[in-house]
């Protein structure tokens, strides 16, 4: 049997796992940069479950262990460093982004994440020669063990991050609903079926003002 148009096989570890960006940097002295986020896309035509794993999950609190993406959507994975010690500088930890799809317990595919804790921005770590750091790496890495975090539900969005369709058709009905005339105005072209009472508009203007959080947030 055929697959459809945009599904590979579902082969063991070899479905491309899709992360922006590969590679975590925090600062201890910068407050802003220990919340980062790992977006997970999926490009594919069927919805897929991930689980995040890490090599230190005592440092790093993960907001959305577990959760689905949607096709053609993704998700926003939030990382937050609580241990921002002296003796971590520099240290390189992982975290691995496993997928599979919905009807399959077997991990089909996974992406690591290199993710390191440095003093300053503004002062950075002497940088050694890239052979020197590509050793160095593999040794604190050769022999990695992953560990689950916490997990929590996520919920997948479009790739631009905009409101979705039925949230701006909504909108717009609210909207409609408020331009048309109120029951009892006289001297109206609009037929009498379509005036609305004051408590419809005023639930109209209540629906409208939702979803206006809504679009603001997203």
């Amino acid at each position: 049997m055929q697959k459809p148009s945009g599904q590979p096989e579902l082969v063991e570890g070899s479905l491309p796992v899709f992360v922006f960006p590969t590679e975590l940097v925090f600062y201890a002295d910068e407050q802003t940069s220990h919340k980062q986020v790992l977006t997970l896309y999926n490009p594919y035509e069927f919805a897929l479950k991930f689980k995040v794993l890490c090599t230190a999950p005592n440092k790093y609190t993960v907001v959305d262990a577990t959760g689905a993406v949607k096709p053609q959507c993704c998700v926003d994975i939030v990382i937050r460093l609580k241990d921002v010690r002296a003796c971590h500088y520099g240290v390189y930890d992982k975290f691995r982004l496993q997928v599979s799809e919905q009807s399959h317990r077997k991990a089909l595919g996974r992406k690591e994440v290199m993710a390191t804790l440095r003093p300053s921005a503004a002062q950075e770590l002497p940088s050694p020669r890239p052979q020197e750091e590509e050793r160095r790496m593999k040794e604190q890495l050769a022999e990695s063990v992953f560990f689950e975090q916490t997990a929590f539900q996520t919920e997948s969005r479009s790739p631009s991050g905009g409101p979705s369709l039925l949230t701006v058709l909504l909108g717009l009905v609210c909207m409609t609903a408020l331009m048309l005339p109120t029951l009892g105005d006289p001297e109206s072209t609009v037929p009498v079926y379509l005036h609305l009472s004051v408590n419809k508009k005023l639930v109209a203007a209540y629906v409208l003002g939702l979803l206006t959080m809504v679009i603001l947030r997203t």
